[in-house]
């Protein structure tokens, strides 16, 4: 009997461990002042607030940029690799997608 009763505390003192150290942890964290959610800021949000070139596709989700472009990145923080940052319009790499004809 005493075997089992130590096999169950073996097996759970990591898992206990764990707890109180997370606990202690945010303890800390907010007698610091420091929130998970003030230090996120919106993440997308964010992005859905400084950018009007921002897009939603169905299947897809966010895209920045040129939806049409080939080298489009189809990403909510990257446009593509030749102009990460800049607009698409005007730009001297744009490659339209080439759509194939299905039957």
């Amino acid at each position: 009997m005493f075997v089992i009763i130590l096999i169950f505390v073996i097996g759970l003192a990591p898992a206990i461990i764990s707890a109180v150290m997370t606990v202690r942890s945010d303890r800390r964290a907010k007698a610091a002042g420091l929130h998970p959610e003030d230090m996120s800021s919106g993440g997308l949000q964010a992005l859905l607030d400084r950018d009007n070139d921002l897009h939603y596709v169905d299947g897809l989700g966010y895209m920045i940029g040129d939806v049409t472009c080939d080298l489009n990145a189809r990403s909510p923080y990257l446009r593509c690799a030749v102009n990460p940052g800049g607009p698409c319009d005007g730009c001297r790499e744009y490659a339209p997608k080439v759509f194939e004809r299905q039957y």
